[in-house]
């Protein structure tokens, strides 16, 4: 289900039929170093934490992180949304693409769509965000789209120091 439409880009729903794609996403080396390691190492894993996750958040709260395609060719090139996570006040936006997609504006063009939405549709009156210490190009990104950085936080369940931006909106 197309949730936005850019310029050059679908924003839809994530589905079981994208597991390849998220496998090789959640594998990818650039998201297990700024992100982390999910574990997932099959396409039954995908689709299983495709259900479990981002299709359950969809039903629980009506938002999620979203597929990001192009418009010509349904190519898909990465993911851009919100989350609720438990250690965070309000939802956080998010993205990650596969690197062969960097540096072509994809990741700005998809946030800043999800940011209207967060503000418009969904109601968000402040939208947070986090990044690791060394994930430099995305605090940049998150700069870019008017969030501001705060401060150092502690990620629950690990000893990682993250980087905590927001804006009002």
């Amino acid at each position: 289900m197309k949730v936005l439409e850019t310029d050059r880009l679908n924003l839809r729903r994530q589905t079981a039929e994208d597991a390849a794609f998220m496998l090789e996403l959640w594998n990818d080396s650039s998201w297990i170093q700024n992100i982390g390691d999910t574990g997932v190492r099959t396409v039954e894993d995908a689709r299983s934490r495709i259900v479990n996750g981002a299709v359950e958040m969809y039903e629980k709260l009506g938002y999620g992180f979203y597929l990001v395609e192009l418009q010509d060719g349904g190519i898909p090139l990465g993911i851009c949304g919100f989350a609720k996570r438990d250690f965070l006040e309000e939802p956080d936006v998010g993205f990650a693409f596969l690197p062969r997609y960097w540096g072509q504006g994809y990741a700005y063009e998809a946030a800043s769509a999800v940011m209207e939405y967060g503000k418009s549709v969904l109601g968000f009156t402040r939208i947070a965000a986090f990044t690791s210490e060394k994930n430099e190009p995305s605090g940049k990104l998150l700069e870019k789209l008017g969030l501001q950085f705060e401060k150092l936080i502690p990620y629950p369940g690990s000893d990682e120091m993250v980087r905590l931006y927001s804006v009002d909106v």
